[in-house]
């Protein structure tokens, strides 16, 4: 058995004091809280269910050699698996990334596909974000069996508002896609109505939808006080500020599912990138458009974890929402866990929440966060 040389670990969300161990035939964890321990702090591999692009690679043009070596970059910042997301682009060029991804198969040593995220098209032009309005359209039967049979779309990103809206969320839900509402301008009453017909998610709180009120409380109102779902957040400086994380973690702590958002550019230097079709700058770490929109992130998920823990979030909780709460979303899936028994998928953080090792299935990976 290999000791991991940690303080203590999060088990099941709580701190547990001892050092871990790893039994490397089967890789898995074969003990927790054991005596003699040493410095630094053991958590479950991170679970990213928004991923854009990494490492130069955008998914809406990625090959199968181009997944891989996103999926490499992705392990060595700390994540074992997460969703290819794909943005609104033409039917056909979303199709093919669809099969592009379902034909990426997993690495040793790199991050684990769930299945695709698809973010559109039946998203509002109201609050397109950097999505391109001219490919947005109402909710389609016909096309969304189309985009489903194409391969493992796990999770689809609707606005719960548009006409046709709840028979998309009643056919994905027979079809074991989790769906999720977001980039709309939906009422608390067209949210709640979404929710109702089995919708678990919300992509990235606060951003790309109808703002809060108090007569008007729209999608974040409904989102966080309906116990059923989850909610996506993207806790960067520049996407939100403190208050607002600190808000939805006080609403909604068991619930809160950290995500990046990330881009092509994340783990790259400032300089011109594109999400499919759509052009961008980063400059300081900051993605945007040329009118000023943002456009996704270049952070990393620990990063995100880091900056959490910074504003005053606890350890637990901002981990447990980049790994627990996330897996609670895929049952089965043996992601998100640090019990004996479980993968050892595990990372070892030092004091600061800085990266040390990482551990795939009990097989060390060089960091590179």
């Amino acid at each position: 058995m290999k000791r991991l040389g940690v303080s203590g670990a999060l088990v099941d969300g709580s701190y547990r004091a001892g050092d871990v161990g790893i039994d490397e035939d089967s890789g898995r964890i074969a003990a927790v809280g054991l005596c003699r321990p040493g410095r630094g702090l053991a958590i479950p591999g991170l679970i990213d269910l928004q991923v854009n692009g990494f490492a130069g690679v955008d998914f809406l043009t990625a090959g199968a050699g181009d997944h891989q070596r996103a999926a490499t970059a992705l392990a060595r910042t700390g994540v074992v698996a997460y969703q290819p997301t794909l943005i609104t682009d033409r039917p056909d060029r979303t199709i093919g990334a669809i099969i592009a991804a379902g034909k990426a198969h997993s690495t040793p040593g790199g991050a684990r596909v769930l299945g695709v995220h698809l973010e559109g098209p039946f998203l509002s032009s109201d609050r397109p974000g950097t999505h391109p309005i001219e490919y947005l359209r109402a909710p389609d039967l016909t096309l969304a069996r189309r985009l489903l049979a194409a391969g493992p779309v796990t999770q689809l990103t609707l606005a719960p508002e548009l006409p046709g809206a709840l028979e998309l969320v009643d056919l994905c839900v027979r079809s074991g896609v989790l769906v999720s509402c977001g980039h709309s301008d939906a009422t608390a009453a067209a949210t709640h109505a979404a929710i109702d017909h089995g919708a678990r998610l919300i992509t990235h709180l606060f951003d790309a939808m109808r703002p809060f009120t108090h007569r008007d409380p729209g999608i974040v109102g409904a989102a966080l006080t309906r116990r059923e779902v989850a909610v996506g957040l993207i806790a960067d400086p520049s996407h939100l500020a403190p208050e607002a994380i600190q808000l939805a973690f006080r609403a909604a702590a068991d619930r809160i599912v950290l995500v990046t958002d990330a881009l092509a550019a994340g783990g790259c230097p400032d300089g011109h990138y594109r999400l499919g079709s759509v052009g961008f700058e980063v400059s300081g770490g900051v993605a945007r458009r040329a009118d000023g929109t943002l456009v996704g992130t270049t952070i990393t998920l620990l990063g995100a974890v880091r900056h959490a823990c910074d504003i005053g979030i606890t350890s637990e909780a901002a981990v447990n929402a980049a790994t627990g709460t996330p897996a609670r979303l895929f049952p089965g899936a043996d992601i998100g866990l640090s019990r004996p028994g479980d993968r050892a998928d595990v990372l070892v953080l030092d004091d600061a929440m800085r990266l040390r090792y990482v551990f795939h299935r009990g097989i060390p990976v060089e960091p590179g966060e």
